[in-house]
């Protein structure tokens, strides 16, 4: 049932259905009333959030106290995928701006496929590989 909502993760668009299912049989659905936080700048990252429903503004806080928004997001939205690979704390706070729904991916549950499935590790290297060689092609270009 899933496994429609990751495919559509850029993360995981080398995956293959069985690799896909197998990250779905971890997935937990929340609902969070607007105003609620779905992620919490400076507080550890507990896993992956695709918003299957609502709207969620992101927000960061500056060393100074000042608030910079960094955007709005709606259905399809994924946030907090670093956190499946780093155990860094979160760099921005997530706020539902209406009852919003989001699928999760803890992470503990996440690195248990990643250990049972090395293939699937190699892939999302793949993934960020290329990511990080558009990033630099375009500050490349100026």
């Amino acid at each position: 049932m899933y496994e429609e909502v990751l495919v559509q993760v850029p993360l995981f668009s080398d995956l293959t259905k069985s690799e896909l299912q197998a990250l779905a049989v971890n997935c937990r659905e929340r609902d969070y009333p607007a105003g609620a936080k779905l992620l919490q700048q400076g507080e550890s990252g507990v896993g992956l959030f695709i918003l299957t429903a609502g709207k969620v503004r992101v927000v960061q806080q500056g060393p100074s106290g000042d608030e910079r928004e960094l955007g709005t997001f709606e259905r399809g939205a994924v946030l907090g995928e670093l956190s499946l690979l780093d155990d860094l704390p979160r760099t921005a706070t997530a706020i539902a701006m209406e009852p919003s729904r989001a699928l999760v991916i803890p992470v503990w549950d996440f690195r248990a496929a990643l250990r049972e499935s090395p293939e699937i590790a190699i892939k999302l290297l793949g993934v960020l590989s290329r990511r990080l060689r558009s990033q630099e092609q375009q500050e490349a270009r100026g």
